[in-house]
């Protein structure tokens, strides 16, 4: 990492004052209703820090509570690392996870030796750690690398290989916007960049909520989520991962087994709803928080009454 940390410039200035909707609702200590199959439970909903782990974390608080429960939000919570280790001891009882993430930054693999069904692979392994993966949502937010549709337009960019050779070409428009986690993932930059052979001549660190709108601005190239709604919003071509570097992200609420063993309900409540979690619905809701200025909380609301899956 060497190497890269010279090259790395922490645009601390434009994330001063940027708060990512941790407060996001109605979910702190949220009361049950005192009947339902969680009658009596009290649980603590976890999650990332960013609007799609948000969201999903609120969609999880309604439906408990739905059910009956008391819910604590501690949404937010800064780290795919960081949100793991609460979980593993106790501070959350669940929170969504990814299977690329599960596979490659918990279970230490690597995206070379991902199987054809990593989610199998991931619940299988990793209930050795007594952590339960419920059964995934039909939706794969993975990371993708974006640039302005002009300058893909002008540069003839599709993809990352011919992103690679231009940026070998032309070092002086190489710099990439990323945020933190991914610059430090093997999963991330430093994979993508040793599967493609090249090197961003830059890479600009900042918060993940920034990226979108510095793409253009502060660097041609940036991280971002293949779900998110911002990359229409902001008139972004995703480049196509075409050595399929990048593995599968699909979504999945994880918990402690000791939880699940002694609120076994709670696989039943989620199931139907984790099945309508499509990356079309996922982009939208997403959508609704980042591009329109809804709350997370009553965007999960909404959704679930709608849908009929508040019973």
């Amino acid at each position: 990492m060497k190497a890269m940390s010279a090259r790395i410039k922490v645009a601390a200035a434009l994330g001063a004052g940027m708060l990512l909707l941790t407060g996001c609702g109605g979910g702190d200590d949220g009361g049950g209703n005192g009947t339902g199959e969680l009658a009596g439970a009290e649980l603590a909903v976890g999650s990332k820090e960013f609007t799609e782990s948000i969201l999903l974390a609120q969609i999880t608080a309604v439906a408990l509570e739905n059910a009956g429960a008391t819910v604590e939000d501690r949404t937010g919570i800064s780290g795919s690392a960081t949100v793991r280790e609460a979980l593993e001891s106790g501070e959350v009882d669940m929170y969504w996870d990814y299977t690329g993430t599960g596979w490659v930054n918990i279970l230490g693999h690597t995206t070379e030796d991902a199987p054809e069904d990593l989610y199998a692979a991931v619940a299988e392994e990793d209930a050795q750690n007594g952590i339960v993966w419920l059964e995934p949502a039909p939706f794969d937010d993975t990371y993708r690398i974006a640039v302005k549709s002009a300058f893909a337009e002008e540069n003839g960019l599709t993809n990352m290989t011919e992103a690679a050779a231009f940026i070998q070409e032309n070092p002086e428009q190489g710099a990439v916007c990323a945020a933190s986690e991914f610059i430090n993932r093997d999963d991330g930059l430093p994979g993508l960049e040793k599967a493609y052979g090249f090197e961003f001549s830059e890479v600009v660190e900042l918060d993940l909520n920034l990226i979108y709108t510095q793409i253009g601005e502060s660097c041609p190239f940036g991280e971002v989520f293949s779900t998110d709604a911002r990359v229409v919003s902001n008139d972004l071509t995703v480049l196509e991962d075409d050595k399929e570097f990048f593995v599968e992200y699909q979504g999945a609420l994880t918990l402690r087994q000791e939880t699940l063993d002694k609120f076994p309900a709670i696989a039943d409540i989620m199931a139907p709803i984790s099945a309508e979690l499509t990356n079309e619905v996922v982009t939208e809701l997403n959508g609704r928080v980042d591009n329109d200025g809804e709350q997370p909380r009553d965007v999960a609301e909404e959704w679930l009454k709608s849908e009929g899956l508040l019973g």
